[in-house]
């Protein structure tokens, strides 16, 4: 009998839920992993949960992680354009849409600059996707210093500025 209860209380210290206004990244990551992230708004909606800005270096340390997810909570058009959905990717798009104060487009896949339309043939490579991962790295090291006067840097507050990449 003492080992059925242990067995019922190690399971359902498992299963934390996630708090939709105050989330846990790691908790977050891990769901998005296995494919069981379920938080809904309190419209009853299935969206990515109510992260700030200081939240934005506790992501960053996914942008890098490539791994395949089953879902992300987002419109369809996710998974409908084809693709892969890697973790990483749909870090930055949070990380993005944190930054906007808004979505930061109908899908957590970046294209490049040239794409005409939200095809496969335009979404990014790993490598690429590693490359815009740093770009928003070093954007976030340069938001811990003040902008000044002699602040010239045209690209001073876009992550993705002379990259080739977007999103669409």
């Amino acid at each position: 009998m003492l080992a059925v209860l242990l067995s019922f209380t190690i399971a359902s210290c498992d299963k934390k839920t996630l708090d939709y206004n105050h989330p846990d990244v790691d908790l977050f990551v891990k769901q998005l992993k296995a494919g069981k992230y379920t938080t809904q708004s309190p419209e009853g909606l299935t969206n990515i949960p109510k992260f700030t800005k200081d939240d934005i270096e506790g992501l960053l340390r996914y942008a890098e992680d490539l791994a395949v997810i089953p879902s992300f909570p987002l419109a369809p058009v996710s998974y409908s354009a084809g693709g892969k959905l890697r973790l990483g990717e749909c870090i930055l798009w949070t990380v993005e849409t944190i930054r906007l104060g808004h979505n930061a487009s109908m899908g957590c896949k970046m294209v490049r600059a040239d794409a005409e339309n939200y095809e496969g043939i335009y979404f990014l490579t790993d490598e690429e996707v590693l490359d815009a991962a740093a770009r928003y790295r070093r954007w976030w090291e340069g938001r811990k210093y003040p902008r000044t006067m002699w602040t010239i840097d045209p690209c001073y507050d876009e992550p993705l500025c002379g990259s080739g990449y977007m999103w669409w």
